[in-house]
């Protein structure tokens, strides 16, 4: 055996006996007497069956020769070693018997033995197979030994002993290797699983992913004999999770928005550059319109380009619609342009390489997507489509959904919009600007809302109110309780008496579902009701669980009302207090929703300060309401929204002095007389003798029937606005009613008179009785 070799059945490494023919020991090694345990002297002279564990089955090992060298197996006693395996080697020449007369006899244990020959078999099939590149490199990094073929790949040479990884594969990728393997070499540090990248020098092209691993080889007497390095190629298993990170990226892009822009424009970005250098994303215009979209089998279509990253030719412009004719039939594309043909498909992006493929979902073409490579890049592949096919099928669920999603919500804000109010209004007492925003989320609009409602005696009303959930159900108590608002308001309760009324009607909704929780879900609300009188300036508010209004007087100093607020609608069981508190002149009150001050507010109290800052900061500046409404709400509500957001502003001023005028009379018959002189000169006074007649009339009746049925003291007031009001105020709780007399009556006719010369007649109840007013329009100016 050569020197080092690792043959357990070597003489350097297995146990020796030098024996007679008749298997008699009579010489032997260092290492026999370690494997049997026994001295040179104790082993002398014995044979070699009484050393078996079984003596008698010394026939047959010897059954095993099969020529003059031959081995076998035999068991020893426990003792001596086991189970081992041996090596007979004749040492001298026949003798008389003709045959050797000595006999070196080797042993090794089995487990030894079979480990070796499992060692040379797993080598010598790891040389044998392809799958896994297997090279040997000598010290100084060129090839000694390589399996069937290292790299299966054009430009490899067939035979690669003594070559070097430079001789074939491109300099920069054989420099990173090399060094590799050289550190692996200096080192021994074993090297797993790096990733390289192999272009050969005959055909680069995009070249192949290697998966690198390496390990130093010593020899027996610990001095480094070289490397070894196994290649296996993970190009397709790279491309693999390529396309699955994509595919990924862009699944997690469409999910994050209901909005087909927006959509179209995260998928255009996943796509550039990761798959292509140009990507453009059409959508059909029908999404945007709220329309059906065409059938996928009609041939011309519209086509709205959405998206477009990467530096397309000019022409894609976003925004810009297409005509396009399918010829009926929709089918993936992909194409390659020669530099000789010059000629590009129709859908091409001004690349040499290109894909497009169709957003189809139930029956409708909602799009397409385009994508495109240089030359620089290696063509697509079907991989390639069949990946740009499955985002298009996801991307098609996605933007048919924005599409249904993006209606149904455009219907529920139209609706919302529809129900409420005028933005503006601008009246003798109040000028009001609003900003209405809804909800960003996919349950739609919500159920805020708010009005500003004439009441009698120049007063006015501002209200807000907001509804429990989202949707259209949400929309529809809206409705209702902004209907029920507006009924209550024309009986001019006051606030706190007209949230009692609502708070009935809003128990009466539910009183049909037996689910508690769920009832409110479906008409609980909120609500903030206040009146503004311009005459004595004076707000009077109630709150149904709604955050209190702001008060902005003309030097800009913000405050809130210190308001107690009673339970939401539909709870009931706590009244409703009333707080009231003047407005001076040019002051602004401002009535929100819990949208406005929530919003990046996690503190209702720090949401209230942001917004009499924003109010203080804007007013000032004496910009119209209706510039200053959107400022404080784009200030205070980041996007998306959460939920709606409503601000109404009004800017209230006062009747002047010499625009009103009131009386207390006796309730006696004489005053009649008196109360018709009194209006007589304050009209003469206001140059309106035109309304005289009728005004003269009209008081004569209303104080005769305080007199006559409900006593004194009553009040007369006569106030100059856009109209002509007139009041007459007693302590009676006792509302009139108009009717028809007949012609044998002598009363009853004074109401049905005032009704016929007057535009509006009306009647409020008071704290002390009750007030009947009446307006006549105005005479037109000189």
């Amino acid at each position: 055996m050569a020197p080092g070799s690792d043959d357990p059945l070597d003489v350097g490494h297995s146990a020796g006996l030098v024996v007679d023919e008749r298997g008699t020991i009579l010489r032997c090694t260092p290492a026999a007497e370690s494997l049997l345990g026994l001295s040179a002297a104790e082993l002398h002279g014995r044979r070699l069956q009484d050393l078996l564990a079984v003596p008698e089955s010394w026939p047959t090992v010897l059954e095993q020769r099969d020529g003059p060298v031959w081995e076998g197996r035999a068991v020893l006693a426990p003792r001596l070693g086991g189970e081992v395996e041996f090596r007979v080697l004749p040492l001298t020449g026949e003798g008389a018997a003709g045959r050797a007369e000595e006999f070196l006899v080797l042993a090794a244990p089995q487990v030894l033995v079979a480990q070796r020959r499992q060692g040379h078999a797993f080598l010598r099939e790891l040389f044998l197979q392809d799958r896994i590149g297997l090279a040997v490199f000598d010290n100084e990094l060129r090839l000694v030994r390589t399996n069937t073929h290292l790299l299966p790949y054009l430009g490899v040479p067939d035979e690669l002993y003594g070559a070097r990884l430079g001789d074939f594969l491109q300099e920069a990728d054989a420099r990173v290797i090399d060094n590799r393997l050289r550190n692996v070499l200096t080192t021994g540090t074993p090297l797993v699983g790096f990733e390289v990248k192999a272009h050969t020098q005959v055909e680069p092209g995009a070249g192949r992913t290697m998966s690198l691993s390496a390990f130093r080889l010593q020899g027996a007497n610990g001095h480094v004999i070289g490397v070894t390095g196994l290649f296996v190629d993970v190009t397709d298993q790279k491309l693999s999770r390529f396309r699955l990170d994509v595919l990924h990226r862009a699944t997690t892009v469409l999910s994050t928005t209901l909005s087909a822009a927006e959509s179209a424009r995260g998928l255009a970005d996943v796509l550039v550059p990761a798959l292509a250098d140009v990507a453009v994303v059409d959508v059909a215009e029908a999404v945007f319109t709220y329309d059906e979209p065409a059938p996928e089998d009609h041939g011309d279509h519209l086509l709205r380009c959405t998206a477009v990253a990467g530096a397309a030719p000019g022409g894609f412009v976003t925004g810009t619609v297409l005509d396009v004719n399918t010829g009926g039939t929709l089918s993936d594309r992909m194409w390659s342009v020669s530099a000789e043909e010059g000629a590009e498909p129709a859908d091409a992006l001004g690349r040499a390489h290109g894909m497009s493929t169709w957003l189809r979902a139930r029956g409708s073409l909602l799009g397409r997507i385009r994508v495109g490579r240089g030359r620089d890049r290696q063509p697509f592949t079907g991989d390639d489509l069949d990946l740009l096919a499955e985002i298009a099928s996801r991307a098609a669920l996605v933007v048919d959904n924005a599409r249904r999603y993006a209606r149904e919500r455009n219907a529920a804000v139209g609706l919302q919009r529809s129900l409420l109010p005028s933005p503006t209004t601008d009246t003798a007492t109040a000028h009001t600007a609003s900003v209405y925003l809804p909800t960003d989320t996919a349950t739609g609009a919500s159920g805020d809302w708010f009005d500003v409602i004439p009441l009698s005696s120049a007063r006015v009303a501002l209200v807000v109110g907001d509804v429990v959930g989202h949707g259209l159900g949400a929309t529809a108590t809206m409705a209702r309780l902004r209907t029920a608002v507006r009924t209550l308001a024309d009986l001019d309760l006051e606030p706190d008496e007209l949230l009692t009324h609502l708070d009935d009607l809003v128990s009466e909704l539910a009183i049909d579902t037996e689910d508690a929780e769920a009832s409110f879900g479906s008409f609980g609300a909120t609500c903030l009701y206040m009146t503004y009188d311009p005459v004595t300036r004076q707000c009077l508010a109630a709150s149904a669980g709604h955050p209190p209004p702001a008060l902005v007087a003309p030097g800009g100093n913000a405050a809130h009302v210190d308001l107690s607020p009673g339970p939401p609608l539909g709870v009931g069981g706590l009244p409703f207090e009333p707080v009231a508190f003047e407005a001076a002149d040019d002051s602004v009150l401002a009535l929100c929703t819990d949208g406005l001050i929530t919003r990046g507010h996690p503190d209702p109290d720090e949401g209230m300060a942001a917004l009499r800052h924003a109010l203080s900061a804007a007013l000032v500046s004496g910009r119209p309401l209706e510039e200053i409404g959107p400022e404080v709400v784009g200030e205070l509500v980041p996007r998306p929204l959460a939920d709606d957001v409503t601000l109404l502003l009004a800017a209230v001023r006062g009747m002047a002095p010499q625009d009103h005028v009131s009386w207390t009379l006796a309730a006696d018959p004489s005053v009649v007389s008196d109360a018709r002189a009194l209006v007589l000169g304050q009209l003469s006074l206001w140059g309106l003798d035109e309304l005289a007649f009728t005004t003269e009339l009209v008081t004569s009746e209303l104080v005769t029937n305080s007199v006559r049925y409900a006593g004194g003291p009553i009040g007369l007031r006569l106030i100059r606005a856009s109209s002509l009001i007139c009041e007459v105020s007693d302590v009676s709780n006792t509302q009139p009613r108009m009717r028809r007399a007949r012609e044998t009556e002598e009363g009853g006719r004074g109401l049905f008179l005032i009704a016929q010369l007057t535009d509006r007649w009306g009647s409020r109840y008071t704290r002390s009785g009750k007030t009947i007013w009446t307006e006549q329009a105005l005479p037109p100016g000189p």
